[in-house]
C-alpha cells in the first residue's frame, strides 16, 4: 500500500474542516452600519396652562442593535390634526439611556378656541442627520385653557378637610392634588391591623360640586398636616381616549389636620328604676344607642335631683358599654341622667337627652 504524501493528507485536512466548520474562511460580508438611532417609544405629555411639559427616555442601542455612543442630537416638533410635524425650539442632545425633557410654550392660535387634539413627537438623528422615524405620538389638548382656581381655602372639621373656592359657573371639573408634609408612618411590625402608610401625593377629582366651589377630603388622618392644590379641568372625549385640559394650579396652602372634635352625642337613652327584692338595694339602670366612632374612648354618665348641679357618677375612665348601673339611689327620689361621648384626644360631646327616673317605696 503506497503512503499518502503529507502535503496530501494536509490539503485534505483543511478541505474536510473548511467543508464542515468552515475554518480559516471568511464569513459572509456585513452592511456597514446605518447608525440609526432607535426610535422613542415613551413619549409623554402634560398641559398645564399654555405650557406642554414632555419627557421621554433615550434609546441605548441603534437600529442594528448596536450602541450609541456620545449624546444624541434630538428634534422636538408639533403636528395638528392631519398636518405636518413643525419643529418647536432647537435641537436637544441627550445622552443614550438618559431622559430627556422639554417644554413648550403653546402659541396663540394653538391656546385659544376650542378644546382640539395637537400630538408631539421626537425625532433621533445620527451625526448625518438621518433617523428611523418619528417617536410615538403623544397628543394633549389645544385651545383655551380653563381659569384659575382663585380664593382656595381649606378648613378641618370632623369629616375631614372641608375646601372651597370662588365660584364662577365654569362646567368643568377641578382636581385637588393634595401633598403629605409630615414623614409618613411605617406600619407596625408587631400591629398587623394598623393602616398602611399614607401617600406622600393624592389627587381628588371633583365633578359633582366642582360649580359650586365645595368639595370635602375625607381621607385625611388626623395628626397630619398637607399641602392642597387645585386646577380646573376640562374633559373631551377623542376617538374614543378622555384627553383633559387644566388650567395652572393655584398657590398652596397647607393644612393641620388636629382633631379636637368630639364624638356624636349618645342618643335613646332610658332609665329603668329597680325596687330592693329580698332584701337588695334599689337601683336605677341606664343604657343609650352604642355609638360607632373609632375615636371614641367611652362614655360618661351625669345625675342631677330637681334643678340641681349636674354630677358625674361615672368612674374616671370612661365606660366602654352603652349602659350604667346606678345603685347611689334612695327610694321614693327622683333622678334625672345624662349621657356624654368622649374621644381618646379627651374631647367630650354635649350631654344627650334626659332621662327621667323614680326609685319606688320599698
Amino acid at each position: 500500500m503506497r503512503l499518502i504524501d503529507r502535503k496530501v493528507w494536509a490539503g485534505l485536512a483543511i478541505a474536510f474542516c473548511s467543508i464542515l466548520y468552515g475554518c480559516g474562511t471568511p464569513g459572509a460580508p456585513q452592511p456597514p452600519s446605518l447608525n440609526l438611532p432607535e426610535t422613542v417609544t415613551d413619549l409623554s405629555a402634560i398641559r398645564a396652562g399654555n405650557q406642554v411639559a414632555l419627557t421621554w427616555t433615550n434609546p441605548k442601542r441603534n437600529t442594528d442593535k448596536t450602541a450609541m455612543k456620545g449624546d444624541v442630537a434630538t428634534r422636538v416638533c408639533r403636528r395638528e390634526g392631519s398636518g405636518t410635524c413643525s419643529p418647536v425650539g432647537a435641537d436637544l442632545m441627550v445622552a443614550p439611556g438618559k431622559g430627556g425633557n422639554f417644554t413648550d410654550t403653546l402659541p396663540g392660535s394653538l391656546a385659544t378656541g376650542a378644546a382640539r387634539p395637537v400630538s408631539y413627537f421626537v425625532e433621533l438623528r445620527n451625526k448625518k442627520g438621518r433617523s428611523a422615524g418619528l417617536s410615538n405620538a403623544a397628543t394633549v389638548l389645544a385651545g383655551e385653557a380653563p381659569k384659575p382656581v382663585d380664593g382656595l381655602k381649606a378648613e378641618v372639621r370632623k369629616q375631614g378637610v372641608v375646601l372651597s373656592w370662588a365660584a364662577d359657573g365654569e362646567n368643568s371639573a377641578v382636581r385637588l392634588e393634595r401633598k403629605l408634609l409630615t414623614p409618613p408612618a411605617s406600619k407596625s411590625q408587631h400591629d398587623p391591623l394598623a393602616p398602611p402608610p399614607e401617600a406622600i401625593k393624592e389627587t381628588l377629582l371633583v365633578d359633582s360640586g366642582a360649580e359650586q366651589g365645595r368639595a370635602v377630603d375625607e381621607t385625611i388622618r388626623f395628626g397630619q398636616k398637607y399641602e392642597y392644590r387645585a386646577q380646573r379641568v376640562n374633559r373631551v372625549d377623542v376617538n374614543g381616549k378622555t384627553l383633559e385640559l387644566a388650567g395652572e394650579l393655584s398657590s398652596p396652602i397647607d393644612v393641620e389636620a388636629k382633631d379636637a372634635f368630639p364624638p356624636a352625642v349618645p342618643t335613646g337613652l332610658a332609665a329603668v328604676a329597680t325596687a330592693g327584692e329580698n332584701g337588695g338595694a334599689p337601683a336605677i339602670d341606664l343604657s343609650w344607642q352604642p355609638e360607632i366612632d373609632p375615636d371614641m374612648a367611652g362614655y360618661v354618665v351625669y345625675r342631677r335631683e330637681g334643678d340641681g348641679d349636674w354630677q358625674r357618677i361615672s368612674p374616671a375612665t370612661p365606660a366602654i358599654e352603652p349602659g350604667f348601673h346606678d345603685a347611689q339611689v334612695q327610694p321614693g327620689h327622683t333622678y334625672r341622667y345624662a349621657v356624654s361621648a368622649m374621644s381618646k384626644e379627651d374631647h367630650e360631646s354635649d350631654r344627650s337627652a334626659e332621662a327621667q327616673e323614680t326609685v319606688p317605696q320599698q
